[in-house]
């Protein structure tokens, strides 16, 4: 036990801990001590302490900060309430030409406000998928909000995108150069990703260029996948196979990948998933805004994907609220199996928090555990 010559930088007391660790009985009474920004012990209801900082949680639950393994945040955020009622493809090519407006002074306070409103909904973490827009923007507004993380670089060389193919090819050949002003990039906090666009915006020599570049210097890979029937007719008439299948064909899949959405999967889809161990990040409020399909998730889980919850960006989305995403991926599911005793409130809240940290490559994120990074949001 801790004494008053030794005492925890900060304990939250009071509070129902909800841990999210595997096996753990449920939601209990008890004190969340940390140090060094690390979940110190878990204890008992009136065990003393001593806490050089005390916060209250009475009548609150003490959570896992909120991991969003899916987002576009800086773009998106400006461009909320200004295409609804449409279809993904017409949605995404009316973005593009929006997004190419904004400047990094724009971008960054964009950036902020997305920040803020993660924060205030209590999550701590996130996985940022950049469209062929400017990183540099966030990681200066990440600098004034500290929440954690993985800024995916975008690339694209067709389709919607094909506008950027230059910029894309040139990152790809020099990624130091690329990132050159990104210091803060790829340390503890916040990380760095690789991010196609998607399989109609990327070309086969792309795709094989990124696994290259993965590779060479062990970063994640972050991507839309089997994303709509569009998506799903494109690759049909282009190569005559489903998205995943093309994608294992000429052997991107592994799993460093996170594959956004997800939504139009055959069961030879789902199968290749589970043999690469690629990770599901799964946005069930863009996919119904946008008709993109549901999600096999039981076929999934049943095959040992890895899936975790997540926003998209706020203009697919309308909000960065997790517990929006959470209710509606559980009625969802349950109205789609016709069982509602599938994705239960515990499991759901597992998706975001402890799974949506695996599905971006961050296992360490997403409990309340000593040991633990001490990333907690507390909900009244």
């Amino acid at each position: 036990m801790n004494t008053a010559d030794d005492p925890f930088d900060l304990a939250v007391t009071g509070g129902t801990v909800v841990s999210c660790v595997d096996g753990d009985t449920g939601p209990r009474p008890g004190t969340v001590a940390i140090r060094d920004g690390v979940v110190a012990a878990v204890l008992d209801p009136g065990a003393p302490f001593a806490a050089i900082r005390t916060i209250d949680a009475a009548g609150s639950a003490v959570v896992p900060g909120f991991v969003d393994c899916h987002t576009h945040i800086a773009s998106n955020m400006l461009l909320r309430g200004l295409l609804e009622d449409v279809e993904l493809f017409e949605w995404l090519s009316t973005m593009w030409r929006l997004k190419q407006n904004f400047d990094h002074e724009t971008l960054y306070w964009a950036s902020m406000c997305g920040l803020v409103e993660m924060a205030k909904t209590g999550i701590t973490c996130f996985n940022e998928h950049f469209d062929a827009y400017a990183v540099t923007p966030q990681v200066r507004a990440l600098g004034d909000i500290g929440l954690k993380a993985t800024l995916g670089y975008g690339f694209a060389d067709g389709g919607v995108y094909a506008d950027v193919a230059a910029w894309s090819w040139a990152a790809l050949d020099d990624f130091d150069a690329a990132t050159t002003g990104s210091s803060d990039i790829d340390g503890d906090r916040v990380r760095l990703a690789l991010s196609p666009h998607a399989p109609y915006s990327c070309s086969e020599p792309m795709w094989r260029a990124v696994r290259v570049l993965a590779d060479e210097r062990r970063l994640p890979i972050h991507t839309h996948m089997a994303e709509g029937a569009n998506e799903a007719a494109f690759m049909a008439e282009t190569y005559g196979r489903t998205t995943v299948q093309w994608l294992h064909d000429i052997g991107f899949l592994g799993p460093d990948v996170t594959a956004a959405h997800c939504s139009m999967l055959t069961t030879h889809d789902i199968a290749l998933l589970a043999e690469h161990e690629v990770k599901v990040a799964h946005c069930p409020v863009c996919n119904a805004k946008l008709v993109s399909g549901t999600m096999d998730l039981r076929g999934l889980w049943e095959a040992g994907v890895t899936v975790g919850l997540a926003t998209d960006g706020p203009a697919s989305h309308n909000s960065l609220d997790t517990f929006q995403e959470m209710k509606y991926a559980a009625i969802t599911h349950k109205q789609n199996t016709c069982d509602p005793t599938f994705l239960t409130t515990r499991q759901v809240l597992t998706m975001a928090t402890r799974d949506a940290a695996a599905a971006m490559h961050r296992p360490e994120l997403g409990t309340i555990a000593p040991g633990a990074p001490a990333d907690i949001a507390i909900v009244d």
